[in-house]
C-alpha cells in the first residue's frame, strides 16, 4: 500500500471519528418548548385546544399539560371566544362552531409568554361519491376509503384527512392539494396504514378543507414519518418558537364498512355522511 493511499484512509477513519464526537447530544438538556394543539372545525359547537410542553426524553410521558394558560381566539368580525380548562392542558370553548371564509386569530399566553397565529377556514369542496377499495403493495393487500370530487379550478385548495378504524381514537392519515390536478374530477385514497384492515371493518374519515399554512405542516410531518406513530416536529405555523398547529377548517365525516368482496356506492349516502 502506497504512503498515500495510507494516509487518505486514516485520515477518512479520523474524519468519521470526530463526527461521531460531535453527535453525541445529551437529549434531557433541551428546555421545555410550549406545544400547542388547535383542530378547530365546524362539525361540532364544542372546540378543544391542547397546551403542553416538551419533557425530557427519557420522561414516562410525551408532554406535561400546560393549566394556568390564557387561551382566545378572534374571527375577523371581533367575536372572541374565550377557552376554559377543564383538566391536563386540555381547553374547551362551547357554542363555538367557526364559519367559512373568516380568518381566525389565536391567542395564547404561557408564563408571560405570547403564542400568535392565524388561520383562513376555507370553504366545503362537496365530495360526488365514495367508495372503498383494495390494492396490493408489494404483495400484502391494503383497504383504502377514496373519495372522488371536482376541485374547484383556479384556486389552490388543499386537503387533510384523519381515519378511526371500529371507533378507535382518530389518527392523521395524508394531506393532498391540487398543485397538478386544479378543476380537474381527483380521487384521493386514504387509508390507516399503521392499522391491518380486513372485512367487516369500519372506517370512519374526516375530511378537512385546510389553509396552506396548515397544509405545509402536516406535509412536512408526512415526509419525515412516514409510517411513523411518533411525530417529529414540523414546522409550526404559530409564532415564538412555539410546537405544534392553529387549523380552522371546515369538515365532514364518512363512514364506511369494508365488504368481503370490492364494492363501491355510487354517489354520497345521505346516511353516512355527518
Amino acid at each position: 500500500m502506497s504512503a498515500r493511499r495510507y494516509i487518505y484512509i486514516v485520515w477518512i477513519f479520523l474524519f468519521f471519528v470526530a463526527c461521531e464526537e460531535k453527535i453525541d447530544i445529551n437529549l434531557n438538556d433541551a428546555d421545555p418548548r410550549v406545544v400547542i394543539e388547535a383542530n378547530l372545525s365546524d362539525l361540532q359547537s364544542t372546540q378543544r385546544i391542547r397546551v403542553s410542553k416538551t419533557v425530557a426524553f427519557n420522561e414516562p410521558v410525551n408532554s406535561l399539560g400546560v393549566t394556568n394558560a390564557h387561551v382566545l381566539v378572534v374571527d375577523s368580525k371581533g367575536n372572541q371566544h374565550g377557552f376554559q380548562h377543564e383538566g391536563d392542558g386540555n381547553y374547551v370553548a362551547m357554542n363555538f362552531t367557526p364559519v367559512p371564509e373568516q380568518v381566525y386569530g389565536l391567542y395564547v399566553e404561557v408564563d408571560g409568554e405570547q403564542f400568535l397565529s392565524s388561520c383562513y377556514m376555507p370553504p366545503t369542496v362537496a365530495v360526488d361519491s365514495t367508495g372503498i377499495i383494495e390494492e396490493s403493495i408489494f404483495g400484502d393487500s391494503y383497504y383504502f376509503a377514496t373519495f372522488k370530487f371536482n376541485d374547484p379550478p383556479d384556486e389552490r385548495n388543499y386537503y387533510r384527512y384523519d381515519v378511526s378504524v371500529n371507533n378507535i381514537g382518530f389518527r392523521f392519515s395524508s394531506v393532498f392539494q391540487d398543485k397538478f390536478n386544479d378543476g380537474l374530477y381527483v380521487t384521493h385514497q386514504v387509508s390507516d396504514l399503521d392499522t391491518e384492515l380486513k372485512p367487516g371493518d369500519i372506517i370512519t374519515v374526516r375530511r378537512y378543507c385546510i389553509d396552506e399554512k396548515v397544509f405545509d405542516y402536516w406535509n412536512e410531518y408526512q415526509s419525515t414519518n412516514p409510517g411513523s406513530a411518533a411525530p417529529g416536529n414540523p414546522t409550526s405555523n404559530i409564532s415564538n418558537n412555539a410546537l405544534g398547529y392553529f387549523s380552522v377548517a371546515s369538515a365532514q365525516e364518512f363512514q364506511m364498512q369494508i365488504m368481503d368482496m370490492n364494492f363501491d356506492w355510487d354517489g354520497l349516502d345521505d346516511s353516512m355522511l355527518r
